[in-house]
């Protein structure tokens, strides 16, 4: 059953959003039974607990904090930021087929994306720890996909998420950024300037309240809504004990497609990745893979093509190195020159971009 649109008041519906105990599915439930937000609260108590708990329902008939409503009725007020319900005629098709859609969520910045990553959204997700050829690639990735008209989907965390979001804002797709905070709150802090930058050129999206602090428990349930938000989801690095795993398995119980990128046997955040690609994701190594499996066109720009760097190559350092980390005495070895060269190879390589240092005192080759 559809819910009817006049339940669509901000008012009532933050009202109803604020109820400590009242979940999504629990507001949805209710909805069906009493039509919108503002029949809801004007309910009983016993009348309530006959489809939710006596303690939520005390909760519901004495209402949220007014001085909370009033927070996020102030903050409505700028033009840029939005309120979107379930009465909403843009809430996304592909949200309503989850589980457990959001009742509500607050967005900051361009509302139109939800309906572009509607047609055609892509997640790109990985971990937080990347390397510097993980950064590469899913900035890249991001870029390309975005500029074939793809919305890039992530959630604004440091490594892979953040360089996700940065390419996706470089070509026309733009990107959203789900993130498992209030929208009046940056998590991480050091993701200030990108938040600022997101909320100018793409979608800051949260089904938290205002002032919700980043609580742990917030970060793997908003992953459903990355995943449910896509037609599919590219993991580009990720540990076996990744978070971006939880996104992959939401993914496949969502109905998407789940792609990922290899990397080195002997790298730990490839472990992942080549796990998903054991149980059937999808190996890619081009953004024209993942357009082919989605029967979308692919645009001009792809990610794949890999650094000329045949003359850096002068005295055959690079083809020694591989693509996998490898330290300086092993380089030394298979490149057969003194460590002293090979030091300062490595400098002039890393500051052309074509290596990078990793921890340890490992280095590797970029894509």
């Amino acid at each position: 059953m559809p819910i009817p649109a006049s339940g669509s008041e901000p008012g009532a519906w933050i009202s109803l959003h604020l109820v400590s105990g009242l979940g999504a599915e629990s507001i949805r439930r209710l909805l069906q039974q009493f039509g919108s937000p503002a029949a809801i609260l004007s309910q009983s108590s016993a009348q309530l607990t006959q489809w939710v708990g006596p303690k939520v329902a005390s909760a519901i008939s004495a209402g949220a904090s007014q001085e909370r409503v009033d927070l996020s009725m102030r903050w409505l007020e700028d033009d840029s930021n939005h309120l979107l319900t379930l009465a909403d005629d843009d809430y996304p098709a592909r949200l309503l087929e989850i589980a457990d859609p959001p009742a509500i969520l607050y967005l900051k910045g361009r509302r139109e994306l939800l309906a572009a990553a509607d047609r055609a959204g892509i997640a790109i997700v990985g971990s937080r720890n990347a390397t510097p050829g993980g950064l590469q690639n899913a900035e890249s990735f991001g870029r390309a996909l975005s500029e074939a008209g793809l919305t890039i989907i992530s959630g604004m965390a440091l490594g892979i998420d953040s360089a996700a979001h940065r390419g996706g804002m470089e070509g026309r797709g733009s990107t959203i950024a789900v993130v498992g905070t209030g929208l009046d709150l940056v998590y991480p802090a050091r993701n200030k300037k990108l938040a600022h930058q997101l909320a100018e050129k793409g979608l800051l999206v949260s089904e938290f309240a205002l002032g919700t602090p980043a609580l742990a428990g917030n970060f793997p349930r908003r992953n459903r809504i990355i995943s449910g938000l896509s037609r599919g989801v590219l993991v580009v690095e990720a540990a076996l004990a990744s978070g971006s795993l939880i996104t992959a398995r939401q993914a496949v119980e969502q109905g998407r497609e789940v792609f990922a990128i290899p990397g080195s046997i002997h790298s730990p955040f490839s472990k992942g990745c080549h796990q998903l690609i054991k149980q059937g994701a999808k190996l890619v190594d081009d953004a024209a893979d993942i357009l082919v499996e989605l029967n979308l066109t692919p645009g001009s720009p792809t990610p794949a093509a890999t650094r000329d760097n045949t003359a850096a190559d002068v005295d055959g350092i690079l083809a020694a190195m591989g693509y996998d980390p490898v330290t300086i005495d092993a380089l030394t070895q298979l490149a057969g020159k003194p460590a002293g060269t090979i030091m300062a190879r490595l400098t002039e390589l890393e500051l052309a971009g074509i290596v990078a240092s990793l921890p340890g005192g490992k280095y590797q080759r970029l894509g």
